[in-house]
């Protein structure tokens, strides 16, 4: 069956068109994702702020026209972290679904990880305790799970804006910026997971914007190449590497590096100290990078409905 997925997320707005076929597996027919920033101030103000909101409707114009040209019957949207923790988002998801005739719903943290383990899982091999780490912009999942069950999930209030903003405010940030913002993201996930916990998983997934970006800097890839970022294995120590070099470099010159789109220059920082601080929670040296995420879950559980 065919069908489209629109992930309406903190940081960026995605579009799935695949078809499913009966065992699963998902075949992308057209893939999209751009960054709209809908979270942009929430994390302050409580609320989705009007040129946020008007930046998604047009890109979901696009999405729209995309999704009535391949011949998706079923068309599903999902919301996350910036419309859970907003005021006024109820009414934006009820928008999305009767202005673009999508099936829209808000997903809870627990949804999220467990269709983002879904996703993430497609395809591979899941007999040994795995961590699926999927950084967003306003919050991280963290899931654990073995063949088709989820041993432990988590959503935690953090994420590549949301700790953008609160702790980053020069250009390159100050040591202490710095220091400030890996002491929250260490003390979130360390409330959010128990100790026991972190000694389940034997390896690591990393999925959404963050990872990805991460794998084309270290593979220099550019333009950006979906077959060489699937399944590249970065090393915590790499992540380390890579933090030091970005964190001394100006926005400018992050825009212009190499591997990292450019829309994606004021969020890196904090995204690879995301990743890196849940790779050390957990104890682990090394992730597996793949595109099959929260998308690819969603879709897979229109095949179940």
């Amino acid at each position: 069956m065919r069908v489209a997925v629109v992930d309406v997320g903190s940081n960026s707005t995605r579009l799935l068109i695949a078809d499913v076929d009966a065992t699963g597996e998902v075949h992308e027919v057209d893939r999209r994702s751009i960054v709209t920033r809908l979270g942009e101030g929430v994390d302050a103000t409580g609320r989705l702020a009007d040129p946020a909101m008007d930046r998604v409707r047009a890109v979901l114009d696009a999405y729209r026209a995309a999704i009535d040209a391949a011949g998706a019957p079923a068309a599903v949207a999902v919301l996350t972290s910036a419309v859970r923790d907003a005021a006024n988002g109820e009414a934006f998801v009820a928008e999305v679904r009767d202005r673009y005739g999508l099936d829209a719903r808000e997903l809870t943290g627990d949804e999220e990880a467990s269709l983002t383990y879904l996703g993430a899982t497609a395809g591979r091999a899941r007999e040994h305790p795995t961590l699926v780490v999927d950084v967003g912009g306003g919050s991280t999942e963290l899931v654990i799970g073995a063949g088709e069950q989820i041993r432990f999930h988590v959503s935690t209030q953090a994420g590549v804006v949301r700790q953008s903003e609160r702790h980053i405010a020069h250009d390159p940030p100050r040591d202490d910026e710095l220091q400030a913002l890996t002491d929250d993201v260490r003390r979130v996930f360390a409330t959010a997971v128990p100790n026991a916990v972190t000694r389940l998983p034997q390896a690591a997934i990393g999925v959404a914007g963050t990872a990805t970006s991460l794998a084309a800097i270290d593979l220099e890839l550019e333009p950006y190449e979906p077959a060489r970022v699937e399944g590249h294995v970065l090393e915590r120590a790499t992540c380390e590497q890579l933090l030091a070099r970005m964190a001394a470099m100006t926005q400018a010159e992050l825009r212009a590096l190499r591997g990292l789109h450019p829309d994606r220059a004021s969020v890196i920082v904090a995204g690879t100290v995301l990743l890196i601080e849940a790779l050390r929670r957990f104890g682990l040296e090394q992730m597996v990078v793949s595109e099959h995420d929260l998308l690819y879950g969603v879709a897979r559980a229109q095949l179940e409905r």
